[in-house]
């Protein structure tokens, strides 16, 4: 399958408040993303996907490396308008993204009218079908945001990206301001609009349980770096890296089925003042000599061709034991000296 996004070597750096020094949010990430497939982003707050995010719709510039969309390559300033129409966000806050001062209906119209190029006599069809995809009744094209609950505010938004006709959505933690009991309508609607409409979606979340039943692959950061990627179901199979393994091992279970590995312990270093060698080293339970003096690479993490971890120490599964988790040496890691 096409990518219909590719990312090679890109890295976003900001510079402190008082210009003292520099930062990068996102260092060399490389990031396919096939057109029709929803691709999951996950990883702790600051791990710099918002930042990778809002550089693909154009937000924020890249201090280094290349983006392709559908072959050609995205200009680093002011992207043409048709660039911008067939890239779409949707943020984490539904409310921010609508006009307070205006219906929900004017909103649409505007879009539909000024930058999808429909006639107006055709307008208000076109605005009552897109809620309609987005499962609201009509009568909420009179309503503005403030009387509308979270989820009808997020599913508004949605509607609002996909008036003009775009490509790729790239959904940047749409459902984590919402409550847990309107997450699954949200994730359901992304499921359908991949379906209906051939979109392809770039999801991003902290919680690898939200992308779970949704996501095709998925891409781990930490710190600004990819240390994981994978298809979905091979990484909750056999999650590789620590970090990953961690993450799985926060997702609340109502069963007592094993988790491999530990909760992630303490809190990420600053972005300004890194550890040497590999990022995670000072909260991985397995950290050894090699992990201060070397920066690990993503390779590959077992017999599946797209599977890749970025770790000295990462685990791969053994032949003929689905599931059990092995080192790449054959030792257990758990024998590892800690530094």
């Amino acid at each position: 399958m096409a990518a219909l996004l590719e990312l090679n070597d890109v890295s976003v750096t900001f510079r402190s408040r008082r210009g003292s020094h520099e930062f990068r949010a996102v260092d060399r990430v490389s990031l396919a993303v096939s057109a029709g497939e929803i691709v999951g982003l996950v990883g702790e707050s600051g791990s710099g996907k918002s930042s990778l995010a809002r550089f693909i719709v154009g937000l924020n510039q890249a201090s280094a490396g290349t983006a392709v969309f559908d072959g050609v390559e995205l200009p680093g300033r002011t992207r043409p308008p048709e660039l911008r129409r067939r890239i779409q966000m949707v943020f984490q806050d539904p409310y921010s993204s609508l006009d307070p001062r205006m219906t929900i209906g004017q909103q649409l119209s505007e879009l539909l009218r000024v930058r999808a190029g429909v006639p107006r006599a055709q307008v208000s069809a076109r605005a009552r079908e897109l809620l309609e995809q987005v499962h609201l009744p009509a009568d909420l094209l009179r309503a503005r945001p403030r009387r509308m609950s979270g989820g009808q505010r997020q599913r508004a938004a949605i509607a609002k990206a996909l008036s003009v006709g775009p490509d790729l959505l790239v959904a940047d933690e749409p459902v984590s301001a919402l409550d847990v009991s309107v997450q699954a309508g949200i994730i359901k609607l992304f499921a359908e609009l991949r379906r209906s409409l051939g979109l392809t979606v770039l999801f991003i979340a902290h919680d690898l349980a939200v992308v779970r039943h949704l996501c095709d692959r998925v891409a781990v950061m930490y710190m600004g770096q990819i240390v994981e990627q994978a298809d979905t179901a091979e990484l909750f199979r056999n999650p590789s890296h620590p970090y990953t393994q961690g993450l799985l091992a926060a997702v609340p279970r109502l069963a007592s089925r094993p988790v491999r590995g530990t909760a992630v312990a303490g809190e990420p270093p600053d972005l300004s003042r890194l550890p040497s060698g590999c990022r995670f080293r000072p909260r991985c339970p397995i950290a050894r000599s090699l992990c201060e003096q070397e920066e690990p690479r993503l390779e590959a993490a077992g017999d599946d061709a797209g599977h890749t971890a970025a770790c000295h120490f990462k685990r791969v599964p053994v032949a003929g034991e689905a599931g059990t988790p092995a080192t790449g040496n054959g030792n257990d890691p758990s024998s590892r000296e800690v530094t």
